[in-house]
This record gives C-alpha cells, sequence and structure tokens, in this order.
C-alpha cells in the first residue's frame, strides 16, 4: 500500500472514471454509472438518473486534467476544485471501513463528491511528491491515464488489453529480428 485504502481506491476511481470517455467508452448508461457507485463503493446521495449520469460524465475531462497534471498544476486544480465546492474536511467511519476523511455532505451530487474525492486524494499524492504514480498509458495507441500503485513502479499500461497488444507486439518484433 503506497497511500491510506481511501486514497487508494479514490484514486482509482477518477482513473477509471477518467478513462471511460475513451473508445469504446463504458459509462453509457445508469446500469453503467451503478456499476461504477457499487464497485467503488460510494456512499450517500445516489439518484440513479439520466441527469446524474449526464453530470459525472461532464466531469471527466476536469478529472483527466487532474490526474495528468504536473504537481503546480495540480495543487492549483485541487485547490480549486476544493474551494468551488467549498470543501470542509471531517472525519467518518461508515460499513467496514474505519475513520477516513470526507471533505463534502454526503447528500451533496455525486459528481461534486467524486471531484472532491478525488482532489483530497490528490493532497496526498501531492504531498508526498510522487505525481510519477500517474501518467498516461505507454500504449502509442492510447491516451489512458494510469494509476500505478505497486511498490515497484512497474505498471505502464492503463489495461491488460494494453499491456497484453504491447507484449504481443514486442514478441512479435523479436521474433521477426530472429528470422532475418
Amino acid at each position: 500500500m503506497v497511500f491510506g485504502d481511501d486514497v487508494d481506491l479514490a484514486l482509482q476511481a477518477a482513473v477509471a472514471l477518467a478513462n471511460s470517455a475513451q473508445a469504446p467508452e463504458t459509462l453509457r448508461s445508469i446500469d453503467d454509472l451503478d456499476t461504477f457507485w457499487d464497485h467503488y463503493g460510494y456512499t450517500g446521495r445516489h439518484d440513479g438518473d439520466q441527469r446524474e449520469l449526464d453530470a459525472v460524465s461532464a466531469i471527466r475531462p476536469a478529472l483527466r486534467a487532474l490526474l495528468i497534471a504536473d504537481r503546480d498544476r495540480a495543487v492549483e486544480l485541487v485547490n480549486e476544485i476544493l474551494s468551488r465546492h467549498r470543501a470542509v474536511p471531517r472525519l467518518v467511519r461508515h460499513g467496514d471501513t474505519d475513520w477516513h476523511l470526507h471533505a463534502i455532505d454526503d447528500d451533496a451530487p455525486l459528481a461534486d463528491r467524486i471531484m472532491v474525492e478525488s482532489a483530497m486524494a490528490m493532497i496526498d499524492v501531492i504531498r508526498a511528491d510522487d505525481m510519477s504514480r500517474l501518467s498516461v498509458c505507454a500504449d502509442a495507441g492510447c491516451e489512458g491515464v494510469v494509476v500505478d500503485l505497486s511498490r515497484n513502479r512497474s505498471r505502464r499500461y492503463c489495461s491488460t488489453a494494453c499491456g497484453n497488444r504491447n507484449a504481443v507486439a514486442a514478441y512479435r518484433a523479436r521474433q521477426a529480428a530472429v528470422s532475418d
């Protein structure tokens, strides 16, 4: 574990949401939003309607910008997000999750909560001067965001598909070189 469990999960959720805008888009329906909600353990208000889906979809470019920003720009974006949403950190405990920080009311719209939780997670990344944990996929044809929470900082691809595609290409290149 590089960061706290809540930070790891918030970063993973932010990356998944930012990447959901790529082809093939993976956040197209209310069912997709419900799956995202469940998978990342969100709590609080969840309207489960088209308006909420549209609002969550609309924040994807802002999340991407935050996640791939350099450290100084990330600080500006975090401060802007926290200010805009009047974030006031407080300790909460719910379900199986022990004490952790929330900085926006549980009844705030989901898109707002996602932005604030992502900004709060980025605070830990910025303070640790660990921006290298976030990058763009090493696949030349992909623009996905990668969050590398491994101890050895070895993650280069946003998905298994991108990693496999590059492994196959490298294998074929080696075989072609041996044949020549």
